[in-house]
């Protein structure tokens, strides 16, 4: 799939809108008057903001979520679009049990629910924490950092989700779900700015092609932001972005049986993030701890105006650090209604995602006498191909079940390399050639065994097999390890495992809008070869399959006429053979390498309140107690760091964080509404760095948003003036070890208080 100029992407997206708009807006009238067929929802959402009007897929057909022996939590368009939030990582500041890690590159971003997630370079490692975009799992975590357009809700699924939802969905799943079309006729149009420059516009139109067969929907995005941090070297703002994308859906319906849903979607991002910025020069040296101060690195930052310092948000880098991601595919989905309440459903898939970086590896612009230069360059090239079939059984029967069959194949190519010089010299150079190729095959099913109206048992099981091959090539200019560099090396390798998840529980109706439920699931993600940079020998032994055991006691509960929504789960889970990234050196610069880090375990207790107190005022609160810790760390021989993190805490997992929110809607006359909109996060203190190292700790902080709307209900025009970080409270989103010494952060888009409006118009 060659990727086009941004002047051909701009000419495609044009005409197609253009002449999708025409389509549709002649045959409106005609649709108005035929007779429509209105599709099932799979996934609804209502305007409403009553939480017993919400529906989600989490086994994979449609089920009111009050019902679900799941834990989970669901975030919808409209409140992203009060919280100025359009990808996972600013979702999931409103979602307790989910954490994001950001990082300059899209390579290595990751997610992480209840304290578990996977941090890895390596295409040869997967997540813990599976990513769904409608229907169809991105087996790369980097897919799942892209700006999400169209969106109607995301879902998030705590605990172990493999027996439905795929191997790699050992810690959790998060299902995305864009728009579906709509037989009427509808447009909207919608801009929004905000201070630092960032503005975002987006439009789209849905409706009827040819009445009662086809009906379809298209929207496209132009956002930017020139950024919050400074880069002295050149005087230029950076850690902004620029983002482009499309996406259309057609829903054929060739008889009253048969649904086929067709998707398109691509997404252009390039983030303009620095590879860090310097919060600390202190170095910790192993085996005793003790922490110590980099005066070379202190001298370096002093001559160039960067003050190292947890408020710190300057940069001096001669090297344009970027991201630039290509993102997107297609696929089929056809529901064919088999007779007697059976459901055949088939999911065919084609995903690509391209991405290259350009990193300032040493974070300086100068030339030092003591520190050398190091600039780094990605290109990277994955694909998979995946395919689903599954078929529902009715509901009402002794056993109703969702069973299926699911392939994926993945290939990716990727090419690195590193260039070094010190006092203004070329020194070294290496360049490593890498790439994955992994078959996944799998047989799976869920289903209830309905003793009772009230009371039910779970069974859930996914039989599994994994083929997965590597090959690595480096080519390096010097004979023996460099800053960042090791000599040249070659290997190649595979390997194929067999494996299961499955889950038993079972649950009982209290009332009929009081739910019991318990359940015993066991996570299986996959094999993992470490194949990246400065892969070595010790890095192509395969790593074990990561495997847990999880325990989680669930109610789920409304009162008073539902007004009252109260959800909590209790949980406990166990994982062994660990896959996690840890600290390595070579030859003075920093890098990280995969390794099966041991056993760790996270329990916890996790709650989700809802109030309608009044027609116009809801009042919401969730919050997380998590206790995610390493429980025996198996240390990896010559590691430079300490090993000693036995009962330290897991990183992005805060003991506790909680969401509280209010919202107020007040009719001023039978044509506008007034709303007023508040929310509160805080989160205790977290360790980001599995070295347990004190500089890489973020205290606990807390952020005040606010919004108000008004709504003028003639025109269907809505204004919205929202606020970001009231309090203007400054955290890091992210912190680690420099590359050549001393900590370095990343600095999230709500660093400081910041404003603006979304202008929201319907046609």
């Amino acid at each position: 799939m060659p990727l086009l100029s941004s002047n051909l992407r701009r000419i495609a997206l044009n005409i197609s809108m253009t002449s999708l708009g025409c389509a549709m807006a002649a045959a409106a009238a005609q649709a108005q008057s035929a007779d429509k067929k209105h599709p099932p929802a799979e996934h609804k959402i209502s305007e409403s903001s009553q939480p017993e009007d919400i529906t989600v897929s989490v086994r994979r057909r449609s089920e009111p979520l009050q019902k679900v022996p799941v834990a989970t939590s669901v975030y919808t368009a409209r409140q992203a679009t009060r919280d100025n939030v359009h990808d996972l990582q600013g979702i999931f500041e409103f979602i307790p049990s989910a954490n994001f890690r950001t990082n300059s590159s899209s390579k290595d971003r990751a997610t992480f629910v209840r304290g578990i997630g996977t941090i890895a370079t390596s295409p040869g490692v997967e997540p813990s924490v599976s990513t769904v975009l409608d229907g169809v799992v991105l087996a790369r975590p980097g897919q799942a950092t892209a700006d999400i357009l169209d969106l109607d809700h995301v879902e998030v699924l705590r605990g172990p989700q493999g027996t439905l939802f795929g191997k790699n969905a050992s810690a959790g799943a998060i299902n995305i779900v864009t728009r579906k079309p709509t037989s009427d006729f509808h447009a909207f149009a919608e801009s929004s700015y905000f201070s630092g420059n960032e503005y975002r516009l987006t439009g789209g139109v849905s409706g009827t092609l040819i009445p009662s067969k086809l009906i379809a929907n298209a929207s496209v995005l132009v956002g930017g932001f020139d950024g919050n941090v400074k880069n002295i070297a050149n005087n230029t703002t950076v850690n902004g972005y620029e983002h482009r994308g499309a996406r259309t859906k057609l829903l054929w319906t060739p008889d009253d049986a048969t649904q086929v849903l067709f998707n398109l979607d691509y997404m252009y991002q390039n983030d303009l993030v620095p590879t860090g910025v310097y919060t600390s020069t202190n170095q910790v040296a192993y085996p005793t701890n003790t922490i110590t101060r980099n005066p070379a690195l202190a001298a370096a930052l002093a001559s160039e105006g960067v003050t190292p310092s947890k408020n710190n948000t300057s940069v001096s880098n001669n090297t344009q650090s970027r991201s630039v991601d290509h993102t997107g595919g297609f696929s089929t989905t056809i529901d064919r209604d088999l007779g007697r309440g059976y459901k055949l459903t088939s999911i065919s898939a084609y995903r690509r995602w391209q991405n290259i970086q350009d990193q300032d590896y040493d974070g300086l612009a100068g030339v030092h006498a003591t520190l050398p230069e190091v600039r780094d360059n990605g290109k990277l090239n994955f694909w998979q191909a995946s395919e689903e079939l599954r078929i529902a059984s009715p509901r009402g029967h002794f056993f109703d079940y969702v069973a299926g069959f699911y392939y994926l194949h993945g290939v990716d190519r990727e090419v690195y390399s590193r260039d070094l010089s010190e006092n203004g010299h070329h020194t070294a150079y290496g360049q490593s050639h890498y790439g994955i190729t992994n078959n996944n095959y799998a047989l799976f099913a869920e289903g209830n065994l309905n003793f009772t109206k009230k009371f039910r048992a779970i069974l859930g099981l996914r039989l599994l097999r994994d083929d997965l091959s590597y090959y690595m090539r480096r080519v390096s200019s010097s004979p023996v390890a460099v800053t960042g560099i090791r000599p040249s090396y070659a290997s190649s390798g595979g390997s194929s495992h067999n494996g299961y998840g499955d889950r038993i529980g079972l649950q009982y109706d209290i009332q009929s809008n009081i739910h019991a439920y318990f359940t015993y699931s066991h996570g299986y993600k996959g094999p993992a070869y470490n194949a990246f940079f400065n892969m070595q020998a010790t890095d192509a032994k395969v790593l074990k399959p990561e495997q847990n055991d999880s325990f989680e006691l669930g109610l789920k509960s409304q009162f008073l006429h539902r007004r009252i929504t109260a959800n909590f789960a209790a949980f406990i889970e166990n994982f062994s053979n660990y896959q996690a990234n840890f600290l390595d050196n070579v030859a003075g610069g920093t890098v990280y390498r995969m390794i099966n880090a041991g056993s760790v375990s996270s329990k916890g207790v996790e709650g989700d309140i809802t109030v309608r107190a009044t027609q116009k005022l809801t009042l919401g609160g969730n919050f997380a107690y998590t206790y995610a810790v390493v429980d025996k760390f198996n240390c990896p021989a010559g590691s430079p760091a300490s090993c000693n993190v036995n009962g330290q805490p897991l990183p992005f997992a805060p003991r506790w964080k909680f969401v509280l929110n209010a919202n107020y809607t007040q009719p001023l006359t039978e044509r506008f509404n007034l709303s007023f909109n508040s929310d509160y996060t805080w989160q205790s203190r977290t360790q980001y760095a599995l070295t347990e190292t004190p500089d890489t700790v973020q205290k606990a902080y807390g952020i005040w948003n606010m919004s108000t709307t008004i709504e003028d209900k003639k025109l269907r025009l809505q204004l919205s003036l929202i606020m970001r970080n009231a309090l203007n409270t400054h955290y890091n989103s992210y912190m680690a070890y420099g590359a050549l010494g001393g900590v370095v952060s990343s600095i999230p888009r709500d660093y400081g208080r910041y404003g603006g409006f979304v202008l929201h118009k319907d046609f």
